[in-house]
């Protein structure tokens, strides 16, 4: 589905966030039901991950928060170059269109957006997958 490398970079993604996941119980089953996991692989334009890498330690993370989305992990592939890999956790799938909805509508972010990218665009291309944890997963 992602590919060869992209199937690593899952796979680091999960192992990084283990010990995130086995910290953070819920007593809500139910609510522990509904959250989902977003993966994102974000692949940029040469030589921009730095711009990219700029912009989420700026001003992304803060406002995914700002919009009720959880940051769970970033990570870069160790063998490959212009690619960021995150994981964020939303508390359902209508909560997830919400926040995104509220995110892209955000002057703030629209303003970041825009001020990172005075010298061209920074990413060529998204990958999101939702993902829900298994009945034996750390996290229920």
């Amino acid at each position: 589905m992602f590919g060869k490398v992209s199937a690593a970079a899952i796979g680091a993604v999960l192992a990084a966030s283990a010990v995130f996941l086995t910290t953070r119980g819920n007593s809500d089953d139910k609510k522990a039901d509904e959250s989902v996991y977003e993966l994102r692989i974000y692949t940029t334009h040469p030589g921009k991950l730095p711009d990219l890498n700029q912009r989420f330690r700026d001003h992304t993370v803060k406002l995914f928060e700002k919009h009720g989305m959880k940051n769970v992990v970033y990570l870069v592939p160790a063998d490959k170059e212009n690619t960021l890999v995150y994981l964020l956790k939303h508390e359902s799938m209508d909560a997830a269109k919400k926040s995104w909805d509220g995110f892209r509508n955000d002057p703030d972010w629209k303003k970041a957006r825009d001020a990172s990218e005075a010298a061209g665009p920074i990413v060529a291309k998204v990958e999101s997958q939702y993902l829900k944890a298994t009945d034996y997963s750390p996290q229920k």
